[in-house]
This record gives structure tokens, C-alpha cells and sequence, in this order.
């Protein structure tokens, strides 16, 4: 049975983002970023002239193979860095409304 051809979709009209605002709090890392930035570095010296990916790759392994305690204090670390997050999104978005309402 011969295959269908499938037309591709022409160029549409692409969907604008909104420009994200650089005074915005950064999102809080995640338990996995917090171990990785840790162990970036020993991971390198480890295996000299490893690839970027293969870091990655290592590191991913590496956070696989934690067992639960091993893993509380990044998960810790995480939980703080999010409740930091949101405390300064509240803050930061009261004082945007504030300026929208006085504008």
C-alpha cells in the first residue's frame, strides 16, 4: 500500500512572545541543578577532555544512582530556592500592579 503524501504547512504566521521582563525573579532550581552545579567540576576532572554532553550525560548517571538520603539535601536546597521563588514573584508582581494602578 503506498504511502500518503503529506503536504507541509506553509509558512503561518508566527506566534509573538511576550518580551520577558529582565527585573523578573529567576524560576528556582530544581534538586537535579543543584547536585549537577556541584559535581560539574569533579566530574571534569575526573575524565579530562570529556564533551559538554557527555558531562551531562555522567552527571545525569551519577543523580540516578543517589539513593533517597543522598538526595535530601538537594531536594532541601530546592525546596528553599522555590519558596525564594515565590516570595519574590509576590513581591515582585505586587509592585507591578502597584505601578499599573498609579499609572
Amino acid at each position: 500500500m503506498p504511502k500518503e503524501k503529506t503536504t507541509r504547512k506553509t509558512k503561518g504566521t508566527r506566534v509573538e512572545r511576550k518580551k520577558k521582563d529582565p527585573n523578573a525573579p529567576k524560576r528556582g532550581l530544581s534538586a537535579y541543578m543543584f547536585f549537577a552545579n556541584e559535581n560539574r567540576e569533579k566530574v571534569r576532572e575526573e575524565n579530562p577532555g570529556i564533551s559538554f554532553g557527555q558531562v551531562g550525560k555522567m552527571l545525569g548517571e551519577k543523580w540516578k544512582a543517589l539513593s533517597d538520603s543522598e538526595r535530601r539535601p538537594y531536594e532541601e536546597k530546592a525546596a528553599a530556592d522555590k519558596k525564594r521563588y515565590e516570595d519574590e514573584k509576590a513581591s515582585y508582581n505586587a509592585a507591578a500592579d502597584e505601578d499599573e494602578e498609579s499609572s
